[in-house]
């Protein structure tokens, strides 16, 4: 075996090295919570960026839901084997913020690798949820999205509704009870995530603190604010609707989208992402628009916020792998690119030139339902109760929450007695964060 092994030529050796140029590559680690048509995206861009040139290569992998990858991805840091790119949904900023030497900073790696970036450059609304305060983006965005209102617009034609959908919450309630006297009486509207929708979104679009250092963005020692008069007169209203079968819960994440794709449900809160989805299922003709506020609330509506995720880049990794990925973030920055993903998947455009080429390009007169999470996050100046939520933990304490609003809906407790035992169990969550993240 041995002198098999020393009789191969120099020149069988070129030509085993000449036919694996893969060998020379460097690899980039990518992993990612997308399914479906979203995980497709995901391939492609790999795919694409893979062909456009020959010194690195992406490699894709998907992790499982949002918090599975997070936590996927926290383990494999402190076991040394951590990929290049980490996908975290947006409530999983501040625990990776916290996470001392897990990350690099992504305006410091495309510094140090060399490639053309400005901040500035990106849409404020978005770059702003991944910044510091002294405006450093930590993390390069990646799927954003925002919330909106689904509506069916042959249910509302059938309920002898106008076509144009409710712009308050009162004029939402009432629409929802038409609408169930017209036979739509297993769901009247609806909202998935609830959380998000019923507490940071509606905290946001109110320009009301869902906590204190501007919702947690000037640091920790933080404290809810989730039990003040808006979110307990909202709470009340669907505990409300909920009895009367006009509003139906549908969980605490976006399982029961279906809802209305199927046709069950005529108004729904979700995510703009949902735009997929609705163009491959819905049989009805439909729409979306901005969401519902309260009209007593002085100044509402104030602006959203982003939903969706960006990709963190870890830390630990050599210059050369830095640098492919460096390659790979300005890939997707690409104006064409962006606008390609924007008019195909329904994720925002991050930058803006890829905004301005899709409205200047007329797009949006066609298709108004994509440009309408971009009309919310830019209505008005994000302030320090509307630029985001902040909190460490947030993935759990949204659960937290979430068990309380469903006690609210049930009947168990009143929706103030609800919010307020969701507060301080909130609070005590974010004690235990910081006696971790402090260690």
């Amino acid at each position: 075996m041995t002198f098999k092994f020393k009789t191969l030529t120099a020149a069988g050796v070129f030509a085993i090295a000449a036919a694996s140029p893969a060998l020379a590559q460097t690899e980039i680690q990518w992993w990612h919570a997308m399914t479906g048509a979203n995980n497709d995206v995901v391939v492609k861009l790999a795919e694409e960026f893979n062909a456009s040139q020959k010194d690195y290569k992406v490699v894709v992998a998907y992790k499982g839901s949002y918090p599975d990858t997070l936590n996927a991805g926290i383990a494999a840091f402190r076991a040394g084997n951590a990929p290049h790119i980490m996908q975290v949904f947006e409530v999983g900023t501040a625990t990776m913020m916290s996470a001392k030497g897990a990350i690099k900073p992504v305006a410091e790696l495309m510094k140090e690798a060399g490639e053309a970036f400005d901040p500035k450059s990106y849409l404020p609304a978005i770059t702003g949820y991944y910044s510091t305060t002294k405006g450093e983006m930590l993390s390069f965005p990646f799927n954003s999205s925002s919330m909106v209102m689904w509506y069916n617009k042959d249910a509302l034609k059938k309920a002898g509704l106008p076509e144009v959908p409710p712009k308050t919450w009162p004029e939402v309630f009432e629409a929802a009870r038409k609408l169930k006297a017209a036979g739509f009486d297993k769901c009247g509207f609806s909202t998935a995530w609830t959380t998000w929708a019923n507490i940071e979104q509606l905290g946001a679009w109110h320009n009301v603190p869902v906590g204190t250092k501007a919702n947690g963005f000037d640091g920790f020692d933080t404290e809810f604010r989730i039990n003040s008069d808006l979110f307990v007169k909202h709470l009340t209203n669907l505990a409300n609707l909920q009895k009367e079968g006009v509003f139906s819960y549908s969980g605490r994440t976006n399982t029961g989208e279906g809802r209305f794709t199927s046709g069950e449900c005529p108004l729904f809160l979700t995510s703009s992402a949902f735009f997929g989805n609705v163009k491959a299922n819905a049989k009805f003709d439909w729409s979306n628009a901005p969401m519902p506020y309260y009209p007593d609330v002085a100044g509402a509506p104030q602006n959203s916020i982003i939903g969706g995720a960006s990709l963190w880049v870890m830390g630990g990794k050599k210059a050369d792998e830095y640098k492919g990925v460096a390659k790979f973030f300005t890939f997707l920055s690409d104006v064409d690119r962006q606008v390609k993903l924007h008019t195909e998947s329904g994720y925002l455009p991050i930058t803006k030139a890829a905004y301005e080429k899709v409205k200047a390009s007329g797009f949006y007169k066609q298709n108004p339902y994509l440009e309408t999470p971009l009309l919310e996050l830019n209505n008005k100046e994000p302030t320090d109760n509307s630029r985001g939520v902040r909190f460490g933990g947030l993935v759990q304490i949204r659960d937290i929450w979430s068990e309380e609003i469903e006690a609210a809906l049930n009947g168990q407790k009143t929706p103030k007695a609800a919010l307020d035992a969701a507060n301080e169990r909130g609070n005590q969550a974010l004690r235990q964060f910081e006696r971790t993240a402090a260690r």
